[in-house]
């Protein structure tokens, strides 16, 4: 019997004639509901014709961004219906499918919804799709909707389309839906009671999947707070499940309040127990799985962390991760709305109020920040390789793209253009990601069927950190385990068995008849391969299986870590069963806070042959020429990506690449590497004086105008030259003289502008000291300068004179003589001559003679 009572007490019933004229009309629509009010249960009843209400009969497909969700509204509606799940309401989500042949209503996850739409993009017998909590921004969310719209414009055009969220950019969705017109139902009337719980003292932002233990042990006094000053059950948000795990310890002596997990990874039975009315007072610390679709009953407050996971990629180190972030406002929202559902409420946010503003507003769209490959290889098989035609709120990232495309033709996936090979096609439609679709694919013939199932299903969902980092440990503990964990994984294995056996037999059938040219099959027996290649053994095979999803973090020990052929470093943490193995296939790596290498999580051991076989694309001998410690390395080296594998010297290396190596090392090391003569150096500072001021045409020899001017002035010397010894040779300064501008006849004026050594009064020359462009110094004793009314000129600049006593020392320095004989020179004779009574201090030094002599010689 249908529950009117409960179905009339929703307030997005109000809506539905609204939304019913948009679906007869455009055909689209975006729904704006806040949360309680319905639109994941009512909305998809009412369009099935379910209800009462004159709507015809129609096939409605819900799809929800996470099973879980999936679950549970199937759930709701059918007890809405007064019926089992399986009636008029199924669902179906990766490994797990309760639809009856009469369902009129059914609830897919979107992976699963665009795996449907790759397979028949008519949706044969599908009359309204409804695409729930769209604010996520999920990739397989914006993706489904593109392939829908595009389904639309071009198949079926009485295809109805509903975007749904309780908060969402709805003028940017009814943009992409064809102007769809918004309908907006009002919000739940329980109001929500914010308080802002900030801890006391300041905590680390979150970095990575590190979270601030100082903040966890705050959210658990808040928890306790909010039991101690409200009634009803508390709903907790935190960013994962290992934080979840962490304040469920600190939880402890709360007496008659129960504590439950919930996530994505929870027992079916405790999902179960969190969904249905509690016999006492309940705590419920959840992940972003109860955000939205999922109401907890008994629930009168939330107690939100303030944080989230979001993927990235660091496409540098071949790496894709969780990272933990603020949540976002319109996550927020979501949240605090669980409070006020079934009563009035409130939500404790452990941050500032006014820290609250400076938050993002939208979680960011996951197409801005995961790895796309399967995206890429999505969109491919949909015949739009760039993605440039589909309809998406935010276009993909050009680097992610090219890091998706690259990866997908390693595999074999796509071709030259990026068009879908028949290979692709056939990892498309076995529901993983593109590298465990190929290791389930191209691990088969070479393992066997079974244990490549098992092993794919534990990359699928990465086991428990309890399990261990060695991937064959785990997957013995997985076979005889009785958690969650291993039911799920269990479950997962039976379906990639189908998959796989289904989507074998069609690219078998398809290769017999010569359309499987995508397919890359070994020339060799797979089980010959086994035995010769892999050493054989089920430790063995495993790895085999991780290094053909992952070929590029094969890894090879080198001090204490190990390269992986991406040329990343990671190491594995002390006491790891896999550690002191020569080589590794790494499964799960992340890269710590403040470290620069990656540290391995869950990974195989396997051996050089199996490197080989699975990353063969990278495999590549060639010579290497370049400068390294001081000196040109010559050597042949063959390759794994970053791996060396053999390294011989090359005796009659290139000549072009000598060159190049030791204009590296030029770069490198400086041209000190050169023989640089006091006349050499000298050259060079008085080139540096007259181009600093007089320009063109004296040459710039600054270290980037020189090595841009290389073959100029160090030709043909380098030419001739091997090894850093040769280098150290080549004489610099006759180089330098190659640039002097002899072609316009001003290096004849080169020791008239910028002389090497002036004649002094005395007679004597003096060399100029020129290692400040800006002013050239003469250092000359005092006695020498006698008579000189004016200080030598060069280029236009006054010589900065350096007066020196007759022990060499500095007594005066001044750039105008004349002003220093008649005000400065009384007070340095007074100073000095008693101290050298020997040399002559005539009062008149602007009139007597310059000497270089004493007075006793003066007077021979």
């Amino acid at each position: 019997m249908i529950r009117y009572d409960a179905l009339d007490a929703l307030p997005v019933r109000a809506t539905l004639p609204a939304l019913t004229e948009a679906l007869d009309g455009p055909g689209t629509a975006v729904l704006v509901a806040p949360p309680g009010t319905g639109k994941t249960t009512l909305v998809p009843l009412a369009l099935a014709g379910l209800l009462d209400g004159g709507q015809p009969p129609r096939r409605v497909v819900v799809a929800e961004p996470r099973r879980i969700a999936a679950r549970a509204a199937a759930r709701r509606m059918a007890w809405l219906l007064g019926e089992e799940v399986g009636g008029n309401v199924g669902y179906t989500v990766r490994g797990e499918r309760v639809v009856g042949r009469h369902a009129r209503v059914e609830v897919v996850t979107t992976g699963v919804l665009l795996q449907r739409v790759q397979r028949d993009q008519e949706l044969a017998g599908v009359d309204v799709v409804v695409l729930d909590e769209c604010h996520e921004r999920h990739l397989d969310a914006d993706t489904a909707a593109a392939f829908l719209w595009d389904v639309r414009q071009t198949l079926r055009p009485e295809l109805r389309l509903v975007a749904a969220s309780a908060t969402t950019d709805a003028e940017g969705w009814a943009r992409l839906l064809g102007d769809a017109p918004v309908v907006e139902a009002a919000g739940v009337s329980h109001p929500v009671e914010v308080v802002w719980a900030p801890p006391a003292r300041a905590v680390r932002p979150p970095h990575g999947m590190r979270v601030d233990p100082a903040l966890l042990a705050h959210v658990a006094s808040v928890v306790r707070r909010a039991l101690a000053e409200r009634p009803g059950d508390v709903l907790c948000f935190l960013p994962g499940v290992g934080e979840i795990a962490r304040v469920a310890g600190q939880l402890g002596g709360l007496g008659d309040v129960e504590v439950l997990q919930v996530h994505g990874r929870a027992p079916a039975a405790v999902q179960d127990a969190v969904l249905a009315p509690g016999a006492r007072r309940r705590v419920v610390l959840a992940t972003a799985v109860a955000e939205s679709s999922l109401t907890v009953p008994g629930v009168r407050v939330v107690v939100d962390s303030g944080l989230a996971r979001e993927p990235r990629v660091d496409h540098a180190r071949g790496l894709s991760a969780l990272t933990t972030v603020r949540a976002s406002q319109a996550a927020g929202r979501q949240r605090a709305g669980r409070a006020g559902r079934e009563a009035p409420g409130a939500v404790y946010r452990c941050w500032a109020e006014a820290e609250d503003g400076r938050l993002p507003r939208f979680p960011a769209p996951e197409i801005k920040v995961a790895d796309l490959t399967a995206f890429a290889l999505q969109a491919a098989c949909w015949g739009d390789p760039e993605a440039t035609g589909l309809a998406l709120l935010d276009p993909p990232p050009g680097g992610a793209m090219a890091a998706a495309r690259a990866a997908l033709t390693a595999v074999g996936a796509v071709d030259a253009a990026g068009r879908a090979t028949e290979r692709g096609a056939r990892l498309a439609r076995l529901g993983l990601h593109p590298r465990l679709g190929r290791a389930l694919l191209d691990a088969a013939p070479l393992v066997g069927a079974d244990l490549a199932a098992e092993v794919v299903a534990l990359l699928s969902e990465e086991p428990p950190r309890e399990y261990g980092d060695d991937l064959a440990a785990a997957l013995r503990t997985a076979r005889r385990g009785g958690d969650a964990y291993a039911g799920r994984w269990r479950a997962e294995v039976r379906r990639l068995r189908a998959a796989a056996a289904g989507v074998s037999a069609a690219g078998e059938s398809r290769a017999s008849t010569g359309t499987g040219s995508g397919d890359r099959r070994p020339a060799a027996s797979p089980r010959d391969r086994l035995s010769s290649a892999f050493g054989g053994g089920e430790d063995a095979a495993v790895g085999v299986v991780v290094a053909l999803a992952f070929p590029e973090r094969v890894g090879r020990a080198d001090g204490g870590s190990y390269v992986m052929v991406s040329g990343t470093r990671a190491e594995v943490r002390d006491g790891s069963a896999v550690g002191g193995a020569p080589w590794l296939a790494v499964a799960v790596a992340d890269r710590p806070v403040g470290r620069g290498h990656a540290r391995v999580q869950l990974a195989a051991v396997v051996d050089e042959e199996v490197a080989r076989y699975a990353a063969g694309a990278l495999l590549e001998e060639r010579e290497e020429v370049h400068w390294a410690d001081g000196d040109v390395v010559a050597r042949r080296v063959e390759r794994l990506g970053a791996v060396e594998l053999a390294v011989r010297p090359l005796r009659d290396a290139d000549p072009h690449l000598v060159r190049e190596a030791l204009l590296e090392g030029l770069r490198a090391d400086g041209f000190g590497l050169l023989r640089w003569s006091p006349e050499a150096r000298g050259l060079r500072e008085r080139l540096t004086f007259l181009r600093l001021r007089l320009g063109e045409p004296w040459p710039d020899v600054s270290d980037d105008a020189l090595h841009a001017r290389v073959a100029e002035w160090l030709e043909p010397e380098l030419s001739r030259a091997r090894r850093r010894a040769d280098l150290a040779r080549i004489d610099a300064g006759q180089g330098l003289a190659r640039l002097l501008p002899w072609a316009t006849g001003e290096a004849a004026r080169l020791d008239e502008l910028a002389p090497e050594r002036i004649t002094v009064p005395s007679g004597s020359r003096i060399r100029i000291d020129y290692s400040d462009p800006e002013r050239p110094v003469l250092a000359v004793k005092l006695q020498e300068m006698f008579g000189l009314q004016q200080s030598p000129v060069l280029a236009g600049v006054p010589v900065l004179v350096h007066l020196l006593s007759p022990a060499g020392r500095p007594a005066a320095v001044t750039a105008d003589l004349a002003s220093f004989w008649r005000d400065g020179y009384q007070g340095v004779r007074a100073e000095l001559r008693g101290r050298y009574p020997k040399h002559p201090w005539p009062e008149d030094p602007a009139s007597a003679e310059p000497t270089r002599h004493t007075n006793a010689r003066l007077r021979r």
